[in-house]
């Protein structure tokens, strides 16, 4: 059977109607028999039928008939039915090309429009579906009337399914006796295109056109905005059903606002709720630049500055979104809230596709009003696939204002949600609901109706009891405005939309469906009510990877740690010079009283070894990290660092300092000065150590007082680990620091340089110079040779390596190392060796003169210092002995000696001279 005669067998028998010719056979045969190929059949009617299609098919070798794809187009049955009227129809059946309607009015109605229609080939009927009016002398109802404005076309043609709905609300609310039974609510509505130029000439109609208006039902956000601000001059209400801007909300431009529709704001709460509730605290956004969306971002980024959550980058664009989602791209957004109309959303993800700004570590928060299948309609303006786009919209979350309820419960207008819906389908006469503008809105539409024809109602005591009427309503009468608006404001139902209820600001508040792209198809996942806060949580989310992706790349903290072997090898050098210390202190004190040690000033030697040691011990704690110690520990590491080296300094340094200066002092000044310095007075060389500790102690003390040391971490270039892995690794290294480190290491490194230096000066002056005072300065001087190469080299290298701990602790620890086994090795080794090989170790008689103290020792000096006397005042009487023996031996030259024998005086004076030079020796020799 073709479809009418599927139809046809639905509502009548084939017998009664009309029938099927088969040429050539009888019916027994029609049963039994199968119809040859290229057989055809005829269709029949009989009695006042005819036939809507083709009258003869015939058979196809694939088993079919031909013209079987032919449709045949019903016209809508909405126009089968009439208010107050009746409707006949001939011929009988389903409404198709060329059925005929009759209408007329019951009594006391009056019809208004065409008395018949005709069903044409497009299924479409001819002429407007008729009404019938209620005469005044049977209507005793008093008529209120509602201005409003649906627009049937332009960028949103809301007003398609948004009609209807109202109408039908005004319907149910008129039958109803509960509800104004004095009054009968009736619409006075005109296309507003959706545009605002248009609105301010219809918004002129109906205020300067009878009837008056008691109420405006606009519908675009930007019509809205045009009517809410001019009504406060007429004292109107403006109850708009399809406005979301956020702009809307403010009550002082827009006094006497209110909306079923709720504010595009009321996402925001939903959409951070679920940045909570997958530990998200960094965003990003990218919007089309409307003013309807930057007032939604801007109520989101309060939303979240107040919840703790960062939004980083902030992306717009007017009609090309490439830079816009290259940038994100850039900024390593991961969660990524778009707002922008759905043309502009199929542009924006052809971009995602291109820049890979999708999969496992990305989510996309969209906005809900999308058609379901959005992403596969065919778009002239973007160069992608629908497989392309289905792959780089897959997992992304929108959120949606429920606009119809989701429980099956009867509201104020005694029907459920999907009750409301088949009757909507009724009278839209079967058209698609996607093809069909402002489906989704039309439950708003019909609570809106709803909403104020319960406010009306529940003013009319409060106006009765202050001798008021509705009917008294006027563009000047605030108070009836006033009433009005308390009862909106305080309105609460059930409505098919959901329980109905308005902010401070006019704005409905409502449920939030979350819902997530699944395989291609939208799925539920949750729903969230704003007014209890409230997550209902389905618990089916499913994500591309194991679970909901990071808010950005995981950065996990690595601090870099000393290598323990070096730590542990300088460590055991360490240890071993420290050793070597110990032995070296030993020795110098057990053999304190032999001559030669006495000699080389053994108290300052002690000093030396010890202050070696101290700077041996500092390499313990100069490798101390966070791998051994706790971090409240580190700053109690860093001051032993300091002061044990800077001390150890302070007391090797010194003490060699202050022997080679003494020798240079005493022996390189003028002779009259000299001998005042002769005598060497220990103490002052103890006293000039002391002061280079005291003012090392001091300086160190006040750099802790004043900037005391602290642990600072020094953050390196993030690394990406091997493996497809969602994370960097963050290199950290700890450091002592202060806040003016610089400052302070200027001072120290300064004072210490220049003893350096000054060390180096006076060494090279003294190199020459032999004293059994210190007989020990030479290799003192070697000592501060080389103690003051490796400080110098070893400062400036560990700081520009600071970022390198293992080189930098290498460099500062062995140059600590070597200084300290070079300085040892050259001091007290020679000594040792010369006590063990020539065999000067303490005697019997040495012993004793330990119990004698230092008195000896002192006489010693003092004979030497008189023999020198002694010395000196011989050579001045030889010099003078000879000038003297010279000027006799001269005069008798000139009275003895022939004047003519020039040979021989010549001989006599040589022998004479001869025997005075001997004489010297010899008196010399005797001296």
């Amino acid at each position: 059977l073709s479809p009418l005669d599927e139809v046809l067998a639905s509502s009548h028998p084939l017998s009664s109607d009309g029938g099927i010719r088969y040429r050539g056979l009888t019916q027994e045969q029609v049963g039994a028999t199968v119809l040859p190929l290229d057989y055809e059949i005829e269709y029949i009617c009989r009695g006042n039928r005819w036939i809507v299609g083709p009258k003869v098919r015939k058979c196809l070798p694939n088993g079919t008939w031909t013209d079987l794809t032919q449709r045949i187009l019903l016209c809508p049955r909405v126009w089968t039915s009439l208010e107050n009227g009746r409707v006949s129809e001939w011929p009988l059946g389903p409404p198709v090309e060329g059925t005929i309607l009759q209408y007329s009015c019951l009594p006391g109605f009056i019809l208004i429009g065409r008395n018949s229609t005709h069903c044409n080939k497009l299924g479409k009927w001819d002429s407007l579906k008729p009404v019938c009016h209620c005469e005044y002398r049977y209507c005793s109802k008093k008529k209120l009337y509602i201005g409003a404005l649906f627009p049937m076309s332009g960028g949103w043609p809301g007003g398609q399914a948004c009609l209807p709905s109202a109408q039908m609300a005004l319907d149910l609310v008129n039958k109803r006796t509960d509800i104004l039974p004095e009054y009968e609510l009736e619409l006075i509505h005109y296309d507003s295109m959706c545009d605002p130029g248009e609105a301010t000439k219809l918004l002129y109609d109906l205020l300067y056109t009878e009837p008056i208006k008691m109420v405006l039902m606009p519908g675009c956000s930007s019509v809205s905005t045009l009517v809410a601000e001019a009504a406060r001059m007429w004292n109107l209400i403006v109850l708009s059903y399809g406005s979301s801007s956020p702009a809307l909300s403010n009550r002082q431009r827009f006094p006497t606002f209110f909306r079923t529709h709720p504010s595009a704001t009321l996402h925001n709460p939903t959409r951070v709720q679920l940045f909570q509730k997958w530990k998200w605290t960094k965003i990003a956004t990218i919007q089309q630049t409307t003013e309807v969306f930057t007032s939604t971002l801007d109520d989101l980024e309060a939303r979240t500055k107040e919840a703790g959550i960062e939004i980083s980058v902030r992306q717009s664009f007017l009609t090309d979104p490439a830079p816009a989602v290259k940038n994100l791209k850039r900024q390593d957004a991961r969660i990524i809230v778009g707002l922008f109309y759905e043309t502009e959303a199929r542009k924006v993800f052809c971009e995602v596709y291109k820049e890979k700004l999708y999969g496992k570590k990305y989510v996309w928060f969209l906005i809900g009003w999308y058609a379901d299948n959005w992403f596969k309609i065919k778009d002239p303006s973007i160069n992608c696939t629908v497989e392309q786009m289905t792959e780089a919209v897959e997992g992304h979350v929108t959120t949606e204002i429920v606009m119809l309820n989701p429980e099956t419960v009867r509201g104020a207008s005694n029907l459920t949600s999907q009750e409301f819906l088949n009757q909507l389908m009724s009278k839209l006469g079967g058209k698609n609901p996607e093809e069909t503008g402002g489906f989704q809105e039309a439950p708003l539409a019909y609570d809106a109706v709803w909403a104020l024809a319960l406010a009306l109602n529940k003013t009319v005591g409060p106006l009765k009891a202050k001798g008021r009427r509705l009917e008294d309503f006027n563009y000047n009468n605030r108070d009836i405005t006033a009433e009005i608006y308390r009862a909106l404001n305080t309105s609460s139902f059930e409505g098919v939309s959901g329980h109905v209820v308005f902010d401070a600001q006019g704005s409905r508040m409502a449920w939030t469906l979350i819902e997530q792209l699944q395989g291609g198809s939208y799925k539920k996942i949750g729903y969230f009510d704003s007014t209890k806060g409230n997550l209902s949580w389905y618990g089916n989310d499913k994500w591309i990877g194991p679970g909901p992706p990071a808010d950005q790349t995981v950065v996990i903290e690595v601090f870099r740690f000393l290598s323990q072997k070096l730590f542990v090898s300088v460590s055991v050098f360490a240890g071993l010079g420290i050793l070597l210390g110990i032995v070296c202190l030993t020795f110098n004190i057990y053999n304190s009283n032999v001559r030669y040690i006495q000699n080389s000033q053994p108290y300052l030697n002690n000093m030396t070894a010890v202050g070696c040691m101290m700077a041996l011990a500092a390499v313990f704690p100069l490798g101390l990290d966070g791998h051994h110690i706790h971090r409240k520990q580190f700053p109690v590491v860093c001051q032993f660092r300091l002061w044990l080296l800077g001390l150890g300094f302070s007391l090797a340094y010194g003490s060699m300092f202050t022997k080679i200066w003494w020798v240079h002092t005493v022996f390189t000044k003028k002779d009259d000065k000299k001998e005042k310095r002769k005598h060497l007075e220990p103490w002052k060389l103890y006293a000039t150590v002391g002061v280079l500790l005291v003012i090392d102690v001091l300086s160190l003390m006040i750099w802790q007082i004043v900037d005391p040391l602290h642990i600072t971490v020094e953050k390196f270039v993030r690394e990406a680990p091997k493996g497809d892995l969602d994370v960097l690794i963050q290199p950290l290294l700890e450091h002592c620091s202060s806040d003016k480190m610089n400052t302070w290491l200027g001072v120290v490194y300064g004072y210490k340089g220049l003893l350096l230096l000054l060390g180096i000066f006076l060494a090279y002056e003294t190199k020459s110079i032999s004293t059994e005072k210190i007989n020990d300065h030479r290799a003192v001087g070697m000592a501060i040779y080389n103690v003051s190469v490796l400080c110098m080299i070893t400062a400036p290298v560990t700081m520009i390596l600071s970022s390198q701990q293992d080189a930098s602790f290498a460099f500062a620890s062995l140059a600590i190392v070597f200084s300290v086994y070079i300085t040892l090795v050259v001091l007290f080794v020679p000594k040792m060796r010369r006590l063990i090989t020539r065999g000067e170790w303490q005697s019997d008689t040495q012993e004793t003169m330990k119990t004698q103290g230092s008195s000896t020792n002192n006489n010693d000096e003092e004979k030497s210092r008189q023999l020198e006397r002694e010395n000196k005042e011989l050579q001045k009487i030889i010099q003078e002995v000879q000038v003297l023996f010279l000027y006799v031996l001269l005069r008798s030259y000139r009275s003895h000696s022939p004047s003519g024998n020039v040979v021989r005086r010549a001989r006599w004076l040589e022998l004479s001279f001869g025997e005075l030079a001997s004489w010297k020796c010899r008196s010399e020799r005797a001296r």
